[in-house]
C-alpha cells in the first residue's frame, strides 16, 4: 500500500503549496492573487481582427459611398455596397445616406481581392459542384471628426456555395449565387460593426 502525501500519490510533490503548507492567511492572499488571474483567463476566447469602438449614439446617419474595387471581378463593389445599404436600413434605425457630408458617420470599404476555389466535383460531368469563395476587404466607419468606430483592414469573408453553371460564371453580374453572396456578406459585414467585433 503506497502512501498518499499532502501533494499525491506515493508523497509525489508537485510544487505546488497547500493551506497546509502555507498559513491560512498566506493561502487567503494566494487566492486573493489568483481569483483575479484565473478569471481574467476565463474571458479569453474568440474574437475577430476588428477593432470596434461602441458606435456612440450621436450617429443617427451614416453615409455608405460606393467600396472601391481593386480587383478585377466586374462590378462587385457595386453589389456588395448595395447589399451592405439594404442591410443596414433593414436591420438599424440608423439612416442612410451616400454623401458624407450629410452623415454622423462614413462607412469606407476597399474591395482587395475575390476567389472561387472548388471544393466538390460532379463525378459525371466533371464540373465543380460546390466551391469556397473569399472576399478580401478594407472596412473602417468613422465619424465626422475622423475617428475610428469600427475598423478591419483586413476583413475576410468564407462561404460555401453550390455551383450550378461553370465556375467563372460565379462572379457574373446577374449570377444568383453572386446575389446570394452580396447578401451574405452584407449581413455578416453589419453584425460584426453592430456587435463590436
Amino acid at each position: 500500500m503506497t502512501k498518499r502525501g499532502a501533494y499525491g500519490a506515493a508523497g509525489l510533490s508537485l510544487g505546488i503549496p497547500t493551506a497546509k503548507t502555507l498559513g491560512r492567511s498566506q493561502a487567503r492572499f494566494a487566492g486573493l492573487i489568483l481569483l483575479p488571474l484565473l478569471g481574467s483567463l476565463a474571458g479569453c476566447g474568440y474574437h475577430t481582427a476588428g477593432r470596434a469602438v461602441t458606435i456612440p449614439e450621436s450617429v443617427r446617419t451614416i453615409a455608405i459611398p460606393a467600396f472601391v474595387n481593386q480587383t478585377q471581378t466586374y462590378k462587385i463593389e457595386q453589389l456588395l455596397t448595395s447589399a451592405v445599404v439594404r442591410e443596414m436600413i433593414t436591420r438599424t434605425h440608423y439612416h442612410v445616406v451616400s454623401d458624407a457630408n450629410d452623415a454622423d458617420a462614413t462607412l469606407h470599404g476597399v474591395v482587395l481581392s475575390t476567389s472561387t476555389t472548388p471544393l466538390t466535383y460532379d463525378s459525371q460531368t466533371g464540373r465543380a459542384a460546390s466551391a469556397l469563395v473569399v472576399i478580401s476587404m478594407q472596412v473602417n466607419l468613422v465619424d465626422r471628426r475622423g475617428k475610428s468606430l469600427y475598423q478591419n483592414s483586413s476583413y475576410l469573408f468564407r462561404e460555401q456555395y453550390e455551383v450550378s453553371r461553370d465556375l467563372t460564371s460565379f462572379f457574373e453580374e446577374d449570377s444568383p449565387a453572386f446575389r446570394r453572396l452580396s447578401q451574405d456578406f452584407a449581413q455578416t459585414l453589419v453584425s460584426n460593426i453592430l456587435e463590436g467585433f
